[in-house]
């Protein structure tokens, strides 16, 4: 039985992650206006958000830079350009990709950058590189979680393995990430169970990182909430890469902290995510999305469907069951 005072009550170890810029630069490469990234901090900053993820540390010799806005890359710089010294309760993060980033350069000593937060992200096979990438970031002086990818494709014993791994290294936050849009609430509820195994050893926090390709991230990451889980990645208008994320306007309606305020994200949404999609960028639950998370398969199909904008569903369903 669920208890409901961690539904119902303010639990002050509850943190709110805005991924907007990163999860949703996925959709239009990460090119958002200055004006646009300034706006969404000033919200964030009025809505009471924990921590505001600006986007990638990508890899500058892997990817070009005239592909990609500045949130791929986010240099130190940049994101002073719109935070200035950012003395204010809203920390900044930024993803560090396993095998994406060149992270012992680009990552510099957390005194001399205004970032608060390494968010590092890996499958189970590169536990290895990402333990070495936490440990880096720790030595600079960051926080640190780890975003383990696809746990819908993990098996419970090699997913157990890893979290024994990472429990061992200096990590702050265990990230369970569903990738594919693939999980219910029920099997939730069993993975945030294991997670609570390792982080009850090693004294670590856990959060969730949910996508709607079944329209349930919103349900599971409250289904998270209630089994014990602090830190909750959404995103404004649920953008992101595919169906998209948890959206920030339910979550923060939905959590009790009297810290939270959702209008300001709703004023963000009408003034900015409104005219990002009469701009003719495309994120949100649809029929392809739906396929490839029942099938718990990785979405890139759903999104080259979108991008070639077919409309035969029936087609591509017939088309991604022939690939078992």
């Amino acid at each position: 039985m669920k208890e409901i005072s961690k539904l119902l009550s303010y639990r002050p170890d509850i943190k709110v992650v805005d991924a907007t810029l990163r999860d949703g630069g996925l959709v239009n490469d990460f090119f958002f206006s200055d004006d646009f990234v300034k706006a969404l901090y000033n919200a964030n900053l009025r809505s009471g958000v924990d921590y505001m993820e600006f986007g990638y540390k990508a890899d500058r010799e892997m990817f070009d830079e005239n592909k990609f806005g500045k949130c791929k890359f986010c240099d130190d710089d940049y994101i002073r350009s719109i935070v200035g010294e950012n003395n204010t309760d809203l920390k900044i993060a930024v993803m560090a990709d396993v095998g994406r980033c060149n992270y012992k350069q680009d990552i510099i000593e957390r005194k001399d950058s205004p970032i608060d937060l390494i968010r590092v992200a890996t499958y189970l096979h590169t536990i290895p590189t990402a333990v070495d990438m936490i440990e880096d970031a720790k030595r600079k002086g960051y926080e640190v979680s780890c975003n383990i990818m696809a746990i819908s494709n993990t098996q419970e014993g090699d997913l157990r393995v890893a979290l024994d791994i990472l429990g061992q290294s200096p990590v702050d936050v265990f990230y369970i990430v569903d990738s594919f849009g693939a999980l219910y609430p029920e099997q939730i509820q069993r993975i945030v169970s294991i997670f609570e195994e390792a982080a009850t050893k090693y004294n670590k926090k856990i959060g969730i990182h949910a996508h709607n390709n079944q329209q349930l991230a919103f349900a599971n990451t409250i289904e998270a909430v209630g089994d014990g889980v602090d830190w909750l990645d959404a995103t404004y208008s649920s953008m992101g890469r595919g169906a998209g994320n948890c959206a920030m306007e339910l979550l923060l309606s939905f959590l009790k902290n009297p810290k939270y305020n959702a209008f300001p994200v709703i004023k963000f949404i009408e003034e900015h995510m409104l005219p990002l999609r009469e701009q003719g960028v495309v994120w949100g639950y649809d029929l392809q999305y739906m396929m490839t998370g029942i099938l718990n398969r990785h979405p890139r199909s759903a999104i080259a469907f979108t991008k070639e904008k077919r409309k035969d569903y029936s087609e591509f369903y017939k088309e991604i069951i022939a690939l078992d």
